[in-house]
């Protein structure tokens, strides 16, 4: 045997025993990965029926937010309705309002004067009845008088 096959033979026994050493933990390793892809499918069983139900909520949600919005739409029919009512009312307070001064400068005038009017008659009915229950009451006591003169 030559020089250069004895360290052949001496390299092919190193690589042999580098390669035996090396087996062990490429053997835990393929054990590391097959637990870690059981683990894997154990997570994509779980989460498949629970994509399905969240997929399923989405759904409703998206189902009730569009009958929120035909509501909201609905409602604002109602508002513009309302609105329309209200500057209808607006427009009839304004015209009353209105309707209300002109009849209140109109009657004022001549109330003003029916007041006045009405306050001067009694005044001097007042003072009439006062001078007619003065005169009587002079007369009276001119009565007195002459009937004690000539007693």
């Amino acid at each position: 045997m030559r020089g250069w096959e004895i360290a052949a033979l001496v390299a092919a026994g190193a690589f042999a025993v580098l390669m035996l050493a090396l087996v062990v933990p490429v053997l835990r390793l393929r054990h590391t990965i097959d637990a870690a892809t059981q683990t894997l499918k154990d997570v994509q069983v779980r989460t498949g029926p629970l994509l399905d139900e969240v997929h399923g909520t989405v759904d409703n949600v998206n189902t009730a937010l569009g009958q929120v919005q035909v509501t909201l739409d609905g409602v604002n029919v109602q508002l513009a309705r309302v609105d329309t009512m209200t500057q209808h009312a607006q427009a009839a307070t304004a015209n009353v309002a209105n309707l209300v001064g002109v009849v209140s400068a109109a009657a004022s005038s001549p109330l003003v004067k029916a007041a006045a009017f009405s306050y001067g008659f009694r005044r001097a009915n007042a003072a009439r009845r006062q001078a007619d229950d003065e005169k009587a009451v002079r007369a009276t006591l001119k009565a007195q008088r002459k009937a004690a003169r000539g007693r």
